[in-house]
């Protein structure tokens, strides 16, 4: 929400994948053409799954994987796309071939939770999360042992521990600079963010709580993109995007890209960053104290033709003493509202 709730010319890389397309047969099957053949080819993929903070094509396309299918695509004998997927013996693996395995539709039986698997500081090991990887491992050993499919695993675990790490720091730099009053600019003033609350963007969940952070008892923060202080943005630019290339890039083989291509290396550049930034501001704020300067943030944080635009703005307008989460308070309003009704009620 903290990207779709903006300008629609804004987001057209969102809205296109995440509305018009995401339930239509024709996204992969291609209209008027309609050939399960084209859509076996991982390039079908390639139009939505990539990007910043979902790189799933650019991982897999410079892997060892993605590489052997580039080179031999053509060659029916080793990609014959005729073959339906359950009958495929490929000499390499396409997207299709490990999410769809076997010919069925549901993509995400044949992959990990992306947020509690990847992005969250999790225990991977949990029972919680067997089934999931005993069924990827299952996949892999079509063409390798299982235990090189769980050292792989293993291997992944390992490298989103260290991001872990990462991004705990970068975020508590962020959050110790906030706490002693030094941000720039402060949540009191900034614009709201898009559910009309001004909250600390990087207050997420119950992990941080109370005025200090500028809302009630349990109240939650919202990411920002946009409109926040500097070191705010390195924090979400470390963990959507740069521990995505991680993430992604141990889950397809692409070693290079997870370190490399602003992975773990992006990570480290971006901590450095964040504690740049924070020594700065500390500089500046003992400097102030010093010679009197009482720091007032300008009026652009506040308002603007752009700020106009978004969400939160309107809803303060509008709504006065209200958040999204007052005027849509049933569980997935966001995503069925402009739904038909016949879709909301299969959904339910």
């Amino acid at each position: 929400a903290w990207s779709i709730e903006r300008p629609p010319g804004d987001t057209a890389g969102c809205t296109f994948c995440h509305t018009s397309s995401e339930e239509r047969c024709s996204t992969c099957h291609q209209r008027h053409q309609f050939d399960p053949a084209v859509a076996r080819h991982s390039e079908q993929c390639k139009a939505c799954h990539w990007g910043k903070d979902h790189r799933d094509w650019e991982a897999y396309d410079i892997s060892i994987h993605g590489v052997v299918y580039q080179v031999n695509k053509w060659n029916p004998t080793e990609f014959d796309f005729s073959k339906k997927l359950a009958d495929a013996d490929y000499v390499g693996p396409t997207c299709q071939y490990c999410h769809l395995r076997g010919g069925h539709h549901n993509v995400q039986r044949l992959s990990t939770v992306y947020t509690s698997m990847g992005m969250s500081n999790a225990d991977r090991g949990a029972p919680l999360w067997k089934e999931k990887r005993d069924t990827w491992v299952s996949v892999c050993d079509d063409c390798h042992s299982p235990r090189f499919a769980r050292e792989n695993l293993q291997a992944m675990d390992e490298a989103c521990k260290d991001a872990g790490l990462k991004y705990t720091e970068t975020f508590k730099v962020a959050e110790n600079l906030m706490l002693d009053g030094m941000g720039e600019p402060m949540p009191k003033d900034l614009a709201p963010d898009w559910s009309g609350q001004h909250i600390w963007s990087l207050k997420i969940g119950a992990y941080h709580d109370g005025p200090k952070y500028g809302g009630a008892q349990g109240e939650s923060g919202e990411f920002r993109m946009s409109n926040c202080s500097d070191i705010e943005r390195i924090c979400f630019e470390s963990v959507g995007y740069w521990m995505t290339y991680i993430v992604k890039g141990m889950a397809h083989g692409s070693w290079n890209d997870a370190t490399y291509c602003d992975g773990s290396f992006g990570m480290d550049r971006w901590l450095v960053k964040a504690k740049a930034a924070s020594e700065q501001a500390r500089r500046f704020t003992a400097l102030e104290k010093k010679t009197g300067i009482n720091w007032v943030p300008s009026e652009f944080w506040r308002k603007g033709d752009y700020l106009e635009q978004l969400t939160g703005t309107r809803i303060v307008k509008e709504f006065p003493g209200k958040t999204i989460f007052d005027l849509c308070p049933e569980p997935g309003w966001l995503d069925t509202h402009h739904a038909p009704a016949e879709e909301v009620e299969s959904l339910e």
